[in-house]
Order: structure tokens, then sequence, then C-alpha cells
């Protein structure tokens, strides 16, 4: 049995906690009966105890597993993770979409995508992540009495993201406390604008627009004052013929959307200027959570 899941970036800069989309860097999970439990992990954070250990990955499984089946079968589970950890690439939605992905492929029962993201909504209240997640493509969402509502987008194979992630972390706890409790009236029209307008941008394809429609004043310059070297990250990328220069998540990843032919040369600007960062350059995904019996 097999599950793959794609890393997302969030946010977008407007969109706080409502837009996504799927980037194709998946980690993957190998499910084997066994006689006993037993873990493997290689990739990203298999030097971390606490990551080979998996206790929220483990949690959902088995919670979800005796769920469908009244079993407390055992499984060896082989994780191959290829998602940057703690860097706003949705690791943690990752971990937990698989868990509920493996549960019911393992179970041998069927599910709805709708299904599953309703269930990780229980585990991460925002949407942001998980619904690209579970869907792929770029996804604007919202929650209504504990269910998510979101529509997708498929993404052109003709753009491509350049990640740039720092060797260092920003915590998503720590990076809410520098948020005010109160916006003005004129930041709040300021990024709900630009989030409805990115959102229009991304369903009619019109990417030109996009460094408009990107700008926020909600959380992202706040944000990224934690590590200031992100607005140079920016800049550069913008200069570099980047469509969109977005804060990952609650960072440190910075995320640049771009066409297919300016990927090069905006990764190679930004190695030559941060060559302690690590680059990727992804496609992106259309396809969500992958599960094969």
């Amino acid at each position: 049995m097999f599950v793959s899941v794609p890393a997302t970036s969030a946010n977008l800069g407007p969109g706080f906690d409502a837009l996504g989309l799927a980037i194709d860097l998946r980690n993957e999970v190998i499910i084997k009966p066994s006689s006993f439990l037993s873990l493997a992990t290689h990739g990203e954070g298999a030097e971390n105890v606490k990551i080979r250990k998996n206790l929220l990955f483990l949690d959902i499984f088995s919670t979800h597993y005796k769920r469908l089946t009244g079993k407390e079968d055992v499984f060896r589970f082989e994780f191959l993770n290829r998602i940057p950890i703690s860097r706003g690439l949705g690791s943690s939605s990752a971990v937990i979409v698989a868990a509920l992905a493996c549960a019911y492929t393992a179970a041998g029962v069927s599910y709805t995508k709708r299904e599953l993201l309703n269930l990780a909504l229980t585990y991460e209240k925002h949407p942001d992540n998980i619904t690209p997640a579970v869907m792929g493509g770029f996804n604007v969402a919202c929650v209504e009495d504990g269910r998510v509502y979101s529509k997708k987008r498929r993404l052109p194979d003709y753009l491509k993201a350049v990640l740039v992630v720092p060797n260092k972390t920003i915590s998503t706890a720590k990076s809410r406390t520098t948020l005010p409790r109160v916006y003005t009236k004129d930041e709040t029209v300021y990024s709900l604008s630009r989030s409805a307008y990115m959102t229009a941008l991304f369903m009619s394809e019109s990417w030109d627009l996009l460094r408009i429609a990107s700008k926020d004043k909600l959380h992202q310059t706040r944000r990224m004052k934690m590590m200031p070297e992100l607005f140079e990250v920016q800049k550069i990328a913008l200069k570099e013929g980047a469509l969109m220069s977005t804060l990952s998540g609650s960072g440190s990843t910075f995320f640049n959307l771009c066409y297919d032919k300016d990927s090069k040369k905006i990764a190679k600007a930004l190695q030559n200027s941060f060559p302690e960062f690590r680059i990727f350059v992804c496609g992106l995904d259309n396809y969500g959570v992958i599960a094969k019996s």
C-alpha cells in the first residue's frame, strides 16, 4: 500500500488562512502488514528522533483504522520525506492527510477527498494547507459549521515554483504573536481586496497581474521582520522575473511563482545571493493526496 501527499504553500500573501496551492514535492508512505509495529524514515528529518517516532501520524492512523475496522492491527511504515520540516511548506498537514489516507487504504474502505478534508480539519483548524494537500491545485477555502468549503483551479505545466528554504525556522506559534489583535480598516480592506483579486487571477490564468495581487498588510511583513534577509529574497526574485514572491505559510520558506522559462535564472540569482539557503525548483501539483492499495 502506498500514499503520497504534496507540499503546499499557504496564504500566498494576502489570502491569510484562506488561499493555498500544492507543489510537486511529495512525502511518501509505504504500508506493509507486520507482526509488530515498525517505522523507517528517510529524507527530511530522518536524523531527528522526534520525527522518526512520528507520533502524530501513528495517533491519527491508529484512531481511524480502529474506527473503520474495529481492529488494532500493526503495520510497518516506511516514510520518504521530501518536504522540509517546519519551513512553511505544509509538512504537518502532509502528516495529517497521509495518516488519514493510510488508515482508509489499510482498512480497505473507500472515501471521497471531501470526507478526508473534513476529517483533516479536526487536526488542523486552518484550511489553507490541508485543502491543497488533499485536492491539489490552487484552492480558496473557508470553514462553516466545522466543514471546509473550497474551490479548486488546476495549475498549468508552464508555471514553476522556486522555493527558498532558509537554514533557520520560524515557529508558526511564535510568528502569530507578532500579529496585532486589532487591524485598521485600511489594512483589512487592502488585503481583502487583493485576496479577492488574486483568486480571480488564478481562476482566469491572468498571471502577469499577480505581483499587484500578492501584496499584503495583515501578516507577511510582520513575520518577515523575524528574518530580515527575506526582504532581500523577495526583492531579488521579483527583479529576476518572478510573477509573485510571498512568504510560504508562516515561513521561513519563500515561495516564488514564475514561468518555466524564468525558473533557472531566478533560482541561480537567489542561490548566488544566499548560498547558505536551499533552493528548490518544482512543478505545481494538481492531484493532491494519492493512495494505492
